[in-house]
């Protein structure tokens, strides 16, 4: 098969917004999975409202400056312009926001069974009604601002994301309309006294009492409306360039966000058709921008909830709690140091804490033998331990680097600060390289033994941040290999000179060769398939959308490579069309944890080479963003990582398999005994006194797991092993010691 009859092929290939969607909806069916929590179910659907929310504003929004600016940019996986894929992308979410509302109202019913209501005004009994009116007329009316838009009240500027109580009034000249902000300063959610969890949402009693605001008017209508604005803001826009200081250029950029065209608006109930178009008009959007809802437009205020519920309740309708576990290998009073001397360790989060690597960063900020400590960030924590070491460092004479990345999207303000923290501390803080996202994971400390530099190293697939460690599934090697520790010194200085053509000898980094390298592992798997000798690929991603290796991946399909991917969200790539993508398999895991580790397995048996990443298959992440991959060179972690992956293709839970149609399936539990791989992991920590993997501990858990299979394969009886049947069957299989 060769390639030019494959690159303008778009039988096996989807559009990436539109895969992006089937990836949030399998968000949405967490939210109505029984065998899920019932207030994690609630979570989920406010993840799904969320994630929704910054589609519209990045890819909806880019689309719509792309739809504004050429008709003849074809998408080289749909062949369709951008306002054919705008189009295609309302029509797909409209359903979607049924299948929320239809979700969202199950879900309350069945929280009335514990006593939790969210109540509408109708339901109030006389006492409450009594607290609200108290309320509304102390805490809520002093603060509002409401507004007659006419010729003397020009219609307001309506903020991204922001919620407002819209009305139509009749007047003697006609009707006009009014708008009140919702206040950010008043709580969201109003407890009611009492026993019972029960509370109101301050827009419903806003809209209920809207006639105390305009009591001169007879309201005609009334809603709750929110607009999402296109938030595709770029820093190197030409507005922009006139601006030296790169940290001012960022904080004028999230000015200009908060003013970009409407690409959404949403609305509470079904309005009047003049009063809907009347907003169309001022707002400047199609009928089909506009989404009418049952649920409340912002649930954000769920994550709060469970503050409230009794201890009893919470336990019962909330995941059972998990803490990550310390590393076995690792002896607490042991130097860092000197332990990652003798071995490479691998944590996986959030199995393995992240405490080893903080510990690191902590005992190097105050070991005198320490010379300096490098490193990358692109997302960290608000109350970040890792940046306060930093500083910890800087302070203690040590010479500190930082590439701070401040364009992470919606985390720039955070960076910023940070950034102007650590400059005040003494380290040197650098801004990535210009046109490019600085989206690594990499840290490099150098320490003097022996009267020679000696380098530790660590490189991750996930982000420095305390608080997503806990919810993130991402890899993070700790090595003193002194090749490796001489790329990571290569690289820090290439970035520091803004040389993206560096040569290194284990890292694969892009944007120079990393794409390049990855093409020719494929194509080693290609020649061996033609040689007739074992081959294979395993890749775990979050998205795959960049056409070159979507090609290239086709190709040793057609060679006759196995391929599984583990794809979490976007895949454009269809498996199963003859002749293109038919040895190609791909599945989907949306469960507790976000699985966010990016890996890339090449070969069988012992010759398998595995890298852990920071990139995804994406365009932008293979060419516009500085991204590292790292081989993984100590056998047993190698292992390690196989049998996690291996585990995830086995579960018939929370994984889907992706058709050659687009769409998703579950993966039948006809196929064995339900298994949920995430669990089965948080058991296995659970268990062990020490971490997992503990001192050859490997080959010892792969048995294991061998022997859970066949129990399961011969004793099918897949409707009852969901947690009660999977946790007897593990415990026979894996007993306390």
């Amino acid at each position: 098969m060769l390639i030019h009859e494959i690159k303008s092929d778009m039988r096996f290939t989807q559009n990436r917004d539109l895969s992006w969607l089937k990836f949030n909806e399998r968000v949405l069916e967490e939210a109505s999975d029984s065998s899920v929590p019932l207030f994690e179910r609630l979570k989920f659907l406010s993840i799904f409202s969320s994630n929704l929310d910054e589609f519209f504003m990045i890819r909806v929004g880019g689309l719509y400056d792309l739809s504004l600016l050429s008709e003849t940019q074809i998408d080289n996986k749909s062949g369709m312009t951008a306002q054919k894929q705008l189009q295609a992308v309302y029509q797909a979410v409209q359903p979607l926001y049924g299948m929320r509302d239809k979700i969202f109202f199950n879900l309350e019913e069945e929280l009335r069974q514990y006593d939790i209501f969210n109540l509408s005004m109708d339901e109030l009994e006389n006492p409450e009604k009594k607290f609200l009116q108290n309320y509304f007329g102390s805490y809520v009316l002093p603060v509002l601002s409401p507004q007659i838009i006419d010729a003397h009240h020009p219609f307001p500027h309506l903020e991204n994301k922001a919620q407002y109580i819209a009305v139509m009034l009749e007047t003697k000249e006609g009707n006009r309309f009014g708008m009140i902000p919702v206040p950010k300063s008043l709580p969201r959610v109003i407890y009611l006294p009492g026993g019972s969890v029960r509370y109101v949402l301050m827009e419903k009693l806003l809209l209920h009492n809207v006639d105390k605001v305009f009591d001169r008017y007879h309201i005609v209508e009334k809603t709750v409306l929110s607009v999402t604005r296109n938030a595709d803001i770029n820093p190197d826009d030409d507005i922009l360039e006139l601006e030296e200081d790169f940290r001012l250029r960022m904080k004028n950029a999230l000015k200009k966000r908060a003013r970009l065209a409407p690409v959404r608006l949403d609305v509470i109930g079904k309005l009047d058709r003049a009063f809907l178009q009347y907003f169309c008009n001022r707002l400047e959007l199609k009928k089909e921008y506009v989404f009418q809802c049952a649920s409340p437009l912002d649930l954000s205020y769920v994550y709060a909830l469970d503050e409230k519920f009794p201890s009893a309740t919470k336990r019962a309708l909330s995941n059972l709690p998990f803490e990550a576990k310390q590393h076995g290998d690792l002896r607490k009073r042991e130097s860092m140091f000197a332990q990652i001397l003798k071995q490479d360790f691998l944590l996986f989060q959030p199995y393995d804490s992240i405490g080893p690597f903080l510990r690191l960063i902590k005992e190097a900020a105050s070991d005198p033998a320490v010379i300096s400590i490098k490193i990358t960030l692109y997302r960290i924590d608000k109350q970040s331990r890792l940046a306060e070491y930093l500083i910890m460092a800087a302070e203690n004479g040590k010479d500190i680097t930082v590439i701070m990345e401040l364009r992470a999207r919606f985390d720039e303000e955070n960076n910023i600060e940070w950034a102007e923290r650590l400059e005040e501390a003494g380290c040197r803080v650098i801004y990535g390289i210009e046109g490019f996202k600085a989206h690594s994971k990499i840290c490099l400390i150098t320490r003097r033994e022996k009267g020679k530099p000696q380098y530790y190293t660590q490189i991750g697939t996930g982000n420095y941040n305390e608080k997503t460690s806990t919810i993130y599934s991402d890899f993070s090697l700790m090595t003193s290999n002194m090749e490796i520790g001489n790329d990571a010194n290569t690289f820090f200085k290439n970035i520091s000179i803004s040389n993206l053509d560096g040569q290194y000898t284990h890292l694969l980094v892009a944007p120079s060769g990393f794409k390049r390298y990855l093409l020719a592992l494929i194509q080693n798997e290609i020649d061996k398939a033609m040689r007739g000798r074992p081959c294979g690929i395993l890749i775990k991603i979050n998205s795959l959308t960049d056409r070159d290796l979507i090609d290239k991946l086709s190709l040793a399909s057609c060679a006759g490579v196995p391929i599984n991917l583990i794809v979490r969200g976007i895949c454009c790539i269809l498996p199963g069309i003859p002749n293109r993508t038919e040895n190609i398999k791909v599945i989907s895991i949306v469960g507790r944890f976000l699985e966010h580790a990016r890996v890339y397995a090449f070969g069988e048996g012992e010759d398998t080479l595995v890298y852990i990443a920071s990139a995804d298959l994406m365009t932008r992440n293979t060419e516009r963003r500085v991204e590292i991959a790292c081989p993984i060179l100590d056998k047993t972690l190698r292992d390690k990582i196989l049998t996690i992956l291996r585990m995830q293709l086995s579960d018939t839970t929370k994984a889907r398999r992706l058709l050659p149609d687009g769409n998703y399936e579950r993966v039948s539990a006809s196929e064995g005994k339900l298994f949920n791989s995430q669990m089965y992991l948080m058991k296995e920590a659970e268990k062990r006194k020490v971490p997992l993997y503990e001192n050859g501990a490997l080959k010892m858990l792969w048995q294991r797991f061998q022997v859970f299979l066949k129990v399961m394969q011969t004793n099918p009886r897949p409707d009852e092993l969901c947690s009660k049947t999977q946790d007897t069957v593990a415990h026979s299989v894996f007993p306390q010691k």
